[in-house]
């Protein structure tokens, strides 16, 4: 089975709220096995426009990408990430 990615790029407007984000989004992402491969590290903009925070995790399947999305606790916490942050997720199958 293919896994799952979320692809995560966010321009991060109040850095003193992202961490109650960050806080919140840790119980979904432990419920539903989530595995970060990029967060937050040190980027170059080869292309395009970009926000200040890059970030990809790794599910078992889309569809597990897609149901932790989804989930009641996640969607708690992308409220919180919605009042100090602008972005964009994009969930894709992998190879």
């Amino acid at each position: 089975m293919a896994k799952g990615y979320w692809i995560a790029n966010v321009a991060v407007k109040n850095p003193e709220i992202y961490p109650d984000y960050v806080a919140a989004a840790k119980v979904a992402f432990e419920k539903y096995d989530a595995h970060f491969l990029a967060r937050g590290g040190e980027f170059e903009i080869a292309e395009g426009t970009g926000g200040n925070r890059h970030v990809v995790i790794e599910f078992a399947s889309k569809q597990q990408a897609l149901d932790c999305y989804h989930s009641p606790e996640y969607q708690v916490a992308a409220k919180i990430r919605q009042t100090c942050a602008d972005g964009s997720i994009v969930i894709v199958e992998g190879i």
